[in-house]
């Protein structure tokens, strides 16, 4: 079963959380159909930006958002 996965980045009011400064900068690095391609993507935008406190990348699970009821094993 494919598991889609989004990677998105951006300015954040607080390194403590996601809440992102300006939704219309968001930097949406991609979509990837595993979580490994996934995370080397988010892992090179993050270590890219590793000195900026306020950037955060993260990993979105969509195939969860898409079929909750799905196992998440």
């Amino acid at each position: 079963m494919q598991k889609l996965h989004l990677v998105m980045g951006g300015r954040v009011k607080d390194p403590r959380s996601l809440e992102f400064t300006d939704l219309s900068t968001l930097d949406l690095v991609g979509v990837f159909g595993d979580f490994a391609s996934a995370q080397e993507v988010w892992k090179a935008n993050a270590q890219r930006t590793v000195d900026d406190a306020e950037m955060k990348y993260v990993i979105v699970h969509l195939h969860r958002l898409l079929e909750p009821d799905l196992p998440q094993g």
